[in-house]
């Protein structure tokens, strides 16, 4: 027997002796109120799609009032009119992955072709800037405008950063595309900030000035890793992460392993006299450490000179501001 569901009636419902009984609604076809032997009580509907009987739970009682539910039965019921299947849509929902396990995949299946400093930077960027936000957000949830906001906030201190985040964003859910996580990727359409690449070289003064400042500083490993730079035009991950079984300093080589050049191809450099005498000069004092410029441990490189690079700027002086936006260093 039915009745029209009330907040009253729910209040009186009696507990069965165990398991549930569900008491339906008069009005709305299907729906109706669900109470436990031990007096939980929630909303449900009933309905049949494709010849198949289906039990869907809205919510629970008092989470849910009776004329929340009531009109939440009649929206599903629009929806299954429509031929959707409610229950279907639910799981489907509930199984996608968030933003935080999305980015766990990328790593575990993207990491072994790449390199260690380009992993590296790409994880800073999830784990400082999007996680923060979008962690705990289904990959189906995000939206157009959270990754637009994502890149506004950043916009406002670092517009060339807000820019690398959006691209590691898109090839993120390009992969989600491809793993069947969504459809689109929210990243699309993005306007991104506009960029001015500036290139200056130094004066013989100038130059003469740094290589002053590189030798008053304490920190000779980091100057000879800024010599090294100067020498070789080598981009600075290749010569932080450089190890000593790449060089050949008998002839004056050294041989760049795919993983760690842009191109993902072995590359011979020949070193000029002053660079095969600065790694000699290096080799006469070098620990066990594999790494031409070790860091905290002898099984790790040295991984960043921005510190140090300021460092050397203060000292410079006047050149502070030339020094600062000289990039084959920095």
């Amino acid at each position: 027997m039915s009745e029209k569901l009330s907040e009253k009636l729910i209040k009186t419902l009696p507990h069965p002796a165990s398991g549930n009984k569900i008491t339906y609604d008069s009005d709305i076809k299907g729906f109706g109120a669900r109470i436990t032997a031990q007096g939980a009580i929630s909303f449900i509907l009933n309905y049949r799609i494709r010849g198949r009987e289906r039990r869907y739970t809205i919510g629970s009682y008092p989470d849910w009032t009776v004329a929340a539910a009531r009109e939440e039965a009649k929206a599903l019921k629009r929806r299954v009119d429509l031929g959707e299947d409610p229950m279907v849509i639910r799981d489907d929902e509930r199984a996608s992955p968030t933003m935080k396990a999305l980015v766990d995949r990328y790593f575990e299946e993207q990491s072994p072709s790449r390199s260690a400093r380009a992993i590296s930077d790409e994880r800073s960027m999830f784990d400082k800037i999007v996680l923060p936000v979008l962690g705990t957000t289904k990959v189906v949830d995000v939206r157009n405008e959270d990754i637009d906001r994502i890149h506004k906030e950043v916009s406002k201190r670092r517009p060339v950063r807000a820019n690398r985040v959006a691209q590691v964003l898109s090839k993120l859910f390009n992969m989600a595309k491809r793993w069947e996580y969504r459809s689109d990727n929210p990243v699309e359409g993005l306007r991104k900030n506009q960029e001015h690449k500036r290139q200056r070289y130094l004066s013989m003064e100038e130059l003469q000035r740094l290589m002053m400042a590189l030798d008053r500083h304490p920190n000779q490993q980091s100057a000879n890793a800024i010599r090294l730079l100067l020498l070789t035009g080598a981009r600075r991950g290749e010569v932080l992460g450089a190890t000593w079984d790449q060089f050949d300093l008998a002839r004056g080589l050294w041989i760049k392993p795919s993983a760690h050049t842009k191109q993902r191809k072995e590359h011979r450099v020949p070193l000029s006299a002053p660079a095969r005498q600065l790694l000699s000069t290096i080799k006469e004092t070098a620990d066990t450490s594999p790494f031409v410029f070790p860091g905290r441990t002898e099984k790790q490189p040295q991984t960043d000179i921005k510190r140090f690079w300021s460092s050397v700027c203060e000292t410079a002086l006047s050149v502070i501001k030339t020094f600062g936006t000289f990039e084959p260093v920095i």
